[in-house]
């Protein structure tokens, strides 16, 4: 698998300026996933802006992980009925028309 995509979670770490083990709790919430090739670990790209507002959350605001949990649930949530809205917005549009 091509790494291309990925940022090993030492270098994130440290640029981050974030222990590992914050990005494991992250992981076993399931809020990010750590993928492993070659016995490296890493996150994906895509993840990053994730990993980076979890850091704020908890270090600036002092929410802990149970916390940062039942945000990231509340804004996929938010998310998926923006979308769901956007949808029905579209076909009434559609009826307008006619």
């Amino acid at each position: 698998m091509e790494t291309t995509n990925l940022i090993l979670i030492e270098k994130c770490c440290s640029s981050l300026e974030v222990e590992f083990s914050f990005i494991n709790s992250l992981n076993e919430y399931g809020l990010v996933d750590i993928i492993v090739l070659e016995d490296k670990k890493y996150i994906s790209n895509e993840q990053l802006k994730d990993v980076e507002r979890a850091i704020h959350f908890h270090h600036e605001l002092n929410i802990n992980m149970e916390g940062i949990d039942v945000i990231y649930n509340l804004l996929k949530q938010i998310d998926h009925l923006q979308e769901e809205l956007r949808i029905t917005k579209n076909k009434l549009n559609l009826f307008d028309l006619e």
